[in-house]
């Protein structure tokens, strides 16, 4: 079973930086393509920034483009989002997905971790 586990979350201010980390067991890491979404009070989960299983491309919504970073460590099975010059719009639970990089959709989800930035 697939299991992902993020950490890192917690409240900090406008401007501030935070660092997600997320920890996948239960699957050759490697052949997974990884993903980070997240999902502000009273809206739909979005899609923020993914990581093919190789780690030579990603890509990122506008809004956060310049600002966050996704990265993976193959060899420690974790997947890494820094953010930077965060904005209270940023306020979110942050999600970590995973899927095999022949699917289309996300079939593994972590629990979230909450970041709130505040003005």
């Amino acid at each position: 079973q697939v299991q992902l586990v993020e950490s890192g979350g917690g409240l900090v201010q406008a401007g501030d930086s935070l660092r997600l980390s997320c920890s996948v067991s239960g699957r050759t890491f490697s052949s997974l393509t990884m993903a980070w979404f997240r999902q502000a009070p009273g809206k739909v989960r979005d899609y923020v920034a993914h990581i093919s299983w190789t780690g030579s491309s990603t890509h990122y919504v506008d809004s956060v483009k310049g600002r966050f970073t996704i990265s993976r460590d193959n060899a420690k099975n974790t997947v890494y989002l820094q953010m930077n010059s965060l904005k209270p719009e940023d306020t979110a639970v942050y999600y970590c997905a995973a899927k095999d990089r022949w699917r289309s959709e996300y079939d593994y989800w972590g629990q979230g971790t909450q970041v709130t930035v505040s003005s």
